[in-house]
């Protein structure tokens, strides 16, 4: 295969203006979350200097998408994705301007600052399904991987860059700040987003209340091929989620140098970058279902090897590998939920997607800390990197039609 057709294939930037602003508005929009991210951990810590209150942090954005994405999905359904997607961005650029307004006046009561964060959530568990419509009503079929491919490769550069980024400007300018620019990226993905059509659901639209979330579970149950992605990426987050683990394998192996530490997450980033940059030949291969499966149980396996590991050069190479093999899982996942499912179901699906794209990694991280608690950081993750890599061959051993599954066009009735 040529150089050309290794490297990621982007061809939806060419062929597409309103994908190529949704993108740098999207990009824009993630630099300026994660440095979010940053900024309020940074203040709640300085605020209480607790660790309780900075663990409420999570708690305070998790709660919500989880609680709001049980009906958000139901309510994308029902209208225009567009219009609700633009709603819901203006209102969590409100929020970020109230956290800039408290951080320049300092007046606010930490409670105050974790209830912004909550309603910033809020309303991103609804546009989050809402935008998870318009890869594949913008992009043709064989388009669909190259444009979550891009999706993704953008989402963990911001992740690299974005709580650098927000350190420094909390440094030099201040917390207040660091809200006000984010406030202005969901204003630069605002018009990013605009300039789409109307995005009703095609097909039937979806019914009120708890019976149009039925209808999406029914569907989630029902359909072999969704069901299994959706499985394999709560296995490889639930069982091998490494984050609340490398502060101890740091200083059982390591030395406890807070450089080493912080290599561990950069690592994984470069390798998600590295293989988003090199995804040409996965998002053309046209086999999704088995990439998945295949990057998946490369991440359990690469993870339980970091945890054997006494070199802090080899762990590093280790988390680069997982890192790049979850890329090209994530990128595989999303194919196959985009294109399998009908799109008057793609929001209830999406919301069910991004809950589990949350949930997980919270359990996972639990899960790691119950584990090294009663044995050793090195037990848990070698344990969590191989129960993946057994969950994930038990998934595609049950679930054939996931081995075989191509991009499909999904049809417009659920």
């Amino acid at each position: 295969m040529s150089l050309t057709r290794t490297l990621i294939d982007i061809r939806p930037l060419r062929t597409s203006p309103v994908f190529r602003r949704l993108l740098i508005g999207r990009t824009v929009s993630v630099l300026g979350s994660f440095m979010t991210m940053v900024t309020v951990m940074y203040q709640v810590w300085d605020m209480t200097r607790s660790t309780v209150w900075t663990g409420g942090v999570g708690l305070a954005s998790a709660v919500p998408l989880v609680v709001v994405g049980l009906f958000a999905g139901s309510w994308v359904d029902r209208g225009d994705r567009r219009r609700i997607f633009l709603f819901n961005t203006v209102a969590q650029a409100v929020c970020s301007l109230l956290l800039a307004v408290q951080g320049f006046t300092g007046h606010v009561p930490v409670l105050g600052v974790l209830a912004l964060i909550a309603a910033q959530s809020g309303f991103g568990a609804v546009g989050g399904p809402a935008s998870g419509v318009f890869i594949p009503r913008l992009l043709p079929k064989d388009q669909v991987a190259a444009g979550l491919a891009l999706n993704t490769m953008s989402f963990t550069t911001m992740m690299l860059v974005g709580p650098a980024f927000g350190g420094l400007l909390i440094g030099w300018a201040g917390i207040g700040a660091c809200y006000l620019v984010d406030a202005l990226t969901f204003l630069i993905a605002f018009y990013g987003a605009f300039g789409l059509p109307a995005l009703p659901p095609e097909g039937e639209p979806s019914r009120a209340g708890l019976h149009g979330i039925l209808d999406g579970l029914r569907f989630l149950a029902g359909h072999r091929v969704v069901r299994g992605a959706l499985l394999t990426d709560l296995a490889a987050t639930v069982l091998a989620m490494p984050v609340s683990l490398f502060p101890l394998i740091n200083s059982e192996r390591f030395g406890g140098s807070p450089r080493t530490l912080g290599l561990f997450l950069s690592a994984i980033s470069v390798g998600g970058i590295t293989a988003s940059a090199f995804s040409g030949a996965v998002t053309r291969l046209g086999r999704p279902g088995l990439v998945m499966l295949l990057g998946a149980s490369t991440w359990g396996a690469a993870l339980a090897a970091f945890g054997l590991m006494t070199n802090p050069w080899a762990g590093l190479g280790c988390l680069a590998l997982a890192g790049g093999a979850d890329a090209c899982s994530v990128v595989s996942r999303s194919t196959i939920v985009q294109t399998h499912t009908p799109d008057a179901l793609l929001g209830r699906v999406s919301a069910a997607e991004q809950i589990v794209g949350q949930a997980g990694p919270n359990l996972g991280n639990l899960r790691g800390g119950l584990v090294a608690g009663a044995s050793s950081g090195a037990t848990a993750m070698v344990s969590g990197g191989l129960l993946c890599v057994l969950a994930i061959l038990t998934v595609g051993a049950s679930t054939p039609e996931l081995r075989a599954a191509e991009p499909a066009t999904p049809t417009v009735e659920p």
